[in-house]
């Protein structure tokens, strides 16, 4: 019988619950993409339309390096914005580079549902029961939660810490004992434990530190690669760091704060823009009201979204003189050019906080 292997796309920490939940309910060798490098991006913008954005050729690159790597069955997160339509696209172009494989996407019509999910974790596992499926995608889920609350605390203090890499030292360990959690109190033990760890790192003072509020497209906000790993940029600078965009925001959170979003920035607009859009004039809104230094928009080039959003973000910022700077990212980004415009704008909102 023919050895299966199931393989993923890379977004930022997520193969760590996503691999055990794989691990949990399918019979198969689970083996994630490579981490992403430049060759991966190179793969996927060679095989990829001209003008389609840079997850879609991030997500390709990854798709192919783990069909080379031996993967026989690859998942796609699908929906969101033309995202939808990414998992069809992608199935075609990797069919017609002769790969043999079997391709699954864990949304159905641009919606997630448990049972569209559940009936395709039946294809890969017949036998598997749905106590056992939602037992383990609660348990997925509360680990993405405590992923995220613990990655609040790590963005809020290092670019302050006394010993240089111990955050992301314990951030390491705490992502290899999730992954080997036990149960649901094996894994509250553990966040409670690596909370007071992070808790009790010791740093400098945060006195009149300068902090920035990053927003925009969903992945460029959470695979650091994508952003030429902007966030650690800004923890150099010791710049407290506000990111909105994760995955529980993304799967709980949205939904039930959309309505109340709208109200709140009805001035500036009547009616969601798709994706994120509306979301992040909401954000920058409420980072001038919660006295941030500055702002950082971050997109793929020719996201429609935030293509959208970006005049009336801008409208904004500029009533309220706040600092912003948008990034637009493709395949052809220099890293030294991103680094360039970011010491700028450090020294913007550094020599406004002084004017101020």
């Amino acid at each position: 019988m023919k050895k299966e292997i199931i393989s993923f796309p890379h977004l930022g920490d997520y193969s760590v619950p996503i691999t055990y939940f794989l691990t949990h309910t399918t019979p198969h060798e689970i083996r994630p993409a490579p981490k992403i490098t430049k060759q991966t991006l190179e793969l996927g913008s060679k095989y990829s339309p001209d003008y389609v954005c840079i997850p879609f050729k991030y997500n390709l690159g990854n798709f192919i390096e783990s069909l080379e790597n031996g993967a026989t069955i690859l998942l796609q997160a699908g929906g969101g914005c033309r995202y939808g339509y990414y998992a069809e696209v992608q199935e075609k172009i990797l069919k017609d580079l002769g790969y043999d494989f079997q391709f699954y996407s864990l949304v159905d019509s641009d919606h997630f549902t448990v049972s569209h999910m559940f009936q395709t974790f039946r294809k890969l596992n017949p036998h598997l029961p749905f106590l056992k499926f939602a037992y383990y995608a609660l348990l997925t889920l509360l680990m993405i939660f405590y992923m995220d609350k613990l990655d609040e605390i790590i963005r809020q203090n290092i670019g302050f810490e006394k010993k240089p890499g111990l955050f992301r030292k314990t951030k390491t360990e705490m992502l290899e004992t999730f992954s080997h959690t036990k149960g649901f109190l094996s894994l509250t033990r553990a966040y409670f434990r690596y909370k007071k760890k992070f808790q009790r790192i010791e740093i400098r003072s945060k006195e009149n530190c300068l902090r920035v509020g990053i927003i925009g497209e969903l992945y460029t906000a959470m695979e650091p690669f994508a952003t030429y790993f902007l966030e650690e940029e800004l923890a150099k600078m010791n710049i407290e760091i506000k990111r909105f965009t994760n995955v529980t925001y993304l799967l709980f959170l949205k939904k039930w704060k959309t309505r109340g979003m709208l109200r709140k920035i009805h001035r500036y607009c009547y009616y969601t823009l798709g994706a994120d859009g509306m979301d992040n004039v909401y954000r920058a809104k409420y980072l001038i009201e919660e006295g941030f230094d500055g702002i950082i928009h971050t997109k793929p080039f020719g996201c429609t979204p935030e293509i959208g959003a970006i005049p009336i973000i801008d409208k904004v910022c500029k009533e309220e003189e706040m600092p912003i700077i948008y990034f637009s990212f493709d395949s052809g980004a220099s890293d030294t050019g991103i680094k360039t415009r970011l010491e700028a704008f450090y020294d913007m909102i550094q020599a406004k906080r002084g004017r101020e």
